[in-house]
């Protein structure tokens, strides 16, 4: 069985974004349809998971992506993992300050990415952070079980990147960026930004 043909033609039939990925939009279609009265919402608003830090930096991601970090922060704990939404949008200057950091002789660097050039500054992309109680960990395996569960709905890792791995990133890439490398992308997101287009059209 081909199982992302099935999954296609299922958001076909569902009218959903059809990627071939079974991501927060296409379960959330599938229960409207199936059990339509038990429905959770995808809200921040109304998560019950969700703690106030990562309340907050959800709610600065564009809608399109707000139902994947929710849901993967559900679904790390599903598994044993409590993550929080550590990151989420930031302003051009925000990350010219990040890119600072660590330059230009006391590492360690924190980003190569100056404004403009993180997916960040862009609604799309947000950090989390693996916790054990309350103690924050900087480092832990399960950040690449975290990306393993991620990339399963949909999203794209940074810890797969060759030159800059950064395991706590997450982004959601649209479809009209598919196949297309990061810069490209990233100068489309920049025109559409100056243009004050939407980024997920």
């Amino acid at each position: 069985m081909d199982i992302e043909k099935t999954i296609r033609a299922v958001q076909e039939a569902l009218g959903v974004e059809v990627d071939g990925k079974a991501g927060p939009q296409t379960w959330s279609a599938i229960a409207t349809r199936i059990v339509p009265d038990q429905v959770p919402t995808l809200e921040s608003a109304t998560s019950p998971d969700l703690d106030t830090r990562s309340k907050t930096n959800i709610d600065t991601l564009l809608p399109e992506v707000r139902p994947y970090a929710i849901a993967l922060i559900q679904k790390a704990a599903l598994n044993g993992i409590k993550i929080k939404i550590i990151s989420g949008l930031r302003t051009y200057a925000e990350q010219d300050a990040l890119y600072a950091k660590g330059r230009p002789d006391n590492p360690p660097k924190v980003t190569n990415a100056k404004g403009g050039q993180s997916n960040h500054n862009f609604g799309i992309a947000f950090d989390v952070g693996v916790f054990e109680g309350n103690a924050y960990l900087t480092d832990s395996p399960k950040y690449k079980a975290v990306g393993a569960l991620g990339m399963d709905l949909g999203l794209d890792w940074g810890g797969n990147w060759k030159t800059f791995k950064d395991e706590p990133h997450f982004q959601l890439r649209p479809t009209w960026a598919n196949g297309m490398p990061e810069k490209e992308m990233l100068a489309e997101l920049r025109q559409r930004k100056e243009d004050g287009k939407d980024v997920f059209v």
